[in-house]
């Protein structure tokens, strides 16, 4: 279980850089990435340290290549509390980016993985978006 305080503050960082985000304003961005990237290399193998702080921190992470290690961390982080949601939203966010870049192949394996750990989640429209994802890309 994550510690509220912490998810407060990843929380209320991921607002603040949205709305850096929609007005451009990069030094406030940049700022506000910085201390979210500081709560996840602090908490980083601790009691603390929770797969949603670093898959808000890939999420707003500009760089394909960057966000997509931070995902994969993300990733490694769910699998050892077997978090299902998150699981299979962070395979799914890895996918959409390798997409992008051109790595097809990875992108299918994660958009399996995705639709496998959805099996166990509630979420009816993340399962459709999965599967139409999937179902496009076997079909390229």
């Amino acid at each position: 279980m994550m510690n509220t305080k912490i998810y407060k503050a990843v929380h209320d960082l991921a607002e603040k850089l949205m709305q850096a985000a929609s007005k451009e304003d990069r030094e406030t961005f940049d700022a506000l990435y910085n201390e979210l990237k500081a709560i996840c290399i602090d908490n980083d193998n601790t009691d603390k340290d929770h797969p949603v702080q670093w898959e808000t921190l890939a999420d707003f992470t500009e760089e394909l290549e960057d966000a997509l290690a931070v995902y994969a961390k993300a990733l490694e982080k769910s699998k050892v509390i077997n978090s299902k949601d998150h699981l299979s939203s962070i395979a799914f966010s890895m996918a959409t980016l390798q997409i992008e870049l051109g790595q097809n192949d990875a992108a299918i394996q994660n958009l399996q993985d995705a639709k496998i750990s959805a099996n166990k989640i509630e979420d009816k429209a993340f399962k459709i978006e999965i599967d139409k994802l999937l179902t496009k890309m076997l079909e390229a």
